[in-house]
This record gives structure tokens, C-alpha cells and sequence, in this order.
């Protein structure tokens, strides 16, 4: 059993491996905006993307650490203000930075301790109205091949780069059939994603079975960065 830590896990992505870990018997403490019941986990109130999390109600070590907060912010650039960037920037890549420093002592005590964030398939495929997402995204791949290479071999640390996922921050985006066939066919599997897809992913960088993985950005997009139906 392993001792594992989810940032933004009562909702998407981060609910669904939540899930998927506590049904692997692991222990799972998720840090939340709001004290959210997630049926097994120890739900604590902390949003490192306002402030230095408290780390107390934490076990003394911790096997692994997902960053699962985002945003999809999509304006023409020029309406996107200052405030926009900076929000985004906020949210995906300094919550990030703050909860890993909190947690790094933690993360040391474990012998194979793995880090998951997650960017964006906007990094690697350029999309119009995504300047704000993409550029905060990218700041967080940059994160993790430093922080990869400043750790390792101590720790590993990977991201994931979905495309559109079915997810309530995406809700808007898809909330019709019309929308959500659409957005379907832009990807050459002809499909969006699902977040326990995503999760899934995320549960095997966490585990032993990734441990020759460091540093990589993980394309889970239906295909679109790397091929053209």
C-alpha cells in the first residue's frame, strides 16, 4: 500500500483516480477548495493556488503527488487581459510549484516516490484562443523536466497532455450532442476523452510499473498532436 496525494481530486480526472487508487488498496488524501466527501479519502481544505498549503494531516511519507487543477480559459488574444494570463498561470503552474514545495520533504522519505502534473495538447499542437492555457501549460512542462532532472533519482516526475476530456471544467464545450459530435471528429479517434482514460494514465506513472519514466510529457489526445485523419 502507498501513501499518495491528489490536488483538486473531488471532481474529473483527479475523482477518478482517487478512485481507481483506493480500489487498488492504496491510501489517498486529496486536498480540495471545499471539504467534498470522496468515499475512502481523507479530504483536506487546501488550495495551493492561493496560498502555502498546510501540510498537517499528511502521512510522514508520501509515495506520490498529482496536481490535477486547471483551466480552460479560451478568448481571441486580443481580449485576453493581463489578469487572464496571470489567473491561469496561478492555477496550473504556481499552485503546482507551491504544493510540491510543501510536500518535497515528504516525497524524499519515500524509496520511489513519482510525481504526476498535467498539461495540454495546445503545448505541442498550436490552437487559436488558446494563448492563455497554452502558455501556463507549457511553463508547467518546463517544470517537470527541471524538476526531473534537479530530482532525480530520487523522485520522478512526469505529465500528461490530454485533449478535450469529459469533465465538468470542460462542460461548457460539450454540454450539447451537437457540441460534443464536433469536438469528436477533430480527434482522428473520432471521440473525446474520458477522465478515468486520463486517470488511468496518471495511476501508472504513480506505480512501480513506470519507473524507467522520468521527464516525459505523455500525449492522451485521440491522436491529434501526433496525426492527421
Amino acid at each position: 500500500m502507498s501513501n499518495y496525494l491528489i490536488v483538486g481530486g473531488t471532481r474529473g480526472i483527479g475523482r477518478a483516480l482517487a478512485m481507481q487508487l483506493l480500489a487498488q488498496g492504496h491510501n489517498v488524501t486529496v486536498w480540495a477548495r471545499n471539504a467534498v466527501d470522496v468515499a475512502g479519502a481523507s479530504v483536506i481544505v487546501n488550495n495551493p493556488a492561493e496560498q502555502a498549503p498546510d501540510i498537517s494531516g499528511l502521512p510522514e511519507v508520501l509515495d506520490g503527488v498529482v496536481y490535477c487543477p486547471g483551466t480552460i480559459n479560451l478568448k481571441p488574444f486580443a481580449r485576453i487581459a493581463a489578469e487572464d494570463f496571470l489567473q491561469d498561470f496561478h492555477i496550473n503552474l504556481l499552485g503546482a510549484v507551491r504544493a510540491l514545495q510543501a510536500v518535497a520533504p515528504l516525497l524524499k522519505k519515500s524509496p520511489h516516490a513519482s510525481v504526476v502534473l498535467f498539461s495540454t495538447v495546445a503545448v505541442a499542437l498550436g490552437m487559436p484562443f488558446h494563448a492563455s492555457i497554452a502558455a501556463s501549460k507549457a511553463a508547467v512542462e518546463g517544470l517537470v523536466k527541471s524538476l526531473a532532472a534537479e530530482w532525480a533519482p530520487a523522485i520522478r516526475v512526469n505529465a500528461i497532455a490530454p485533449s478535450l476530456t469529459k469533465t465538468s471544467l470542460a462542460e461548457k464545450l460539450i454540454n450539447s450532442p451537437e457540441k460534443l459530435e464536433a469536438a469528436a471528429k477533430r480527434h482522428p479517434l473520432q471521440q473525446v476523452g474520458e477522465a478515468e482514460d486520463i486517470a488511468a494514465m496518471a495511476a501508472f506513472l504513480l506505480s512501480p510499473h513506470a519507473r524507467w519514466m522520468t521527464g516525459q510529457i505523455i500525449a492522451m489526445d485521440g491522436g491529434m498532436s501526433a496525426i492527421k485523419s
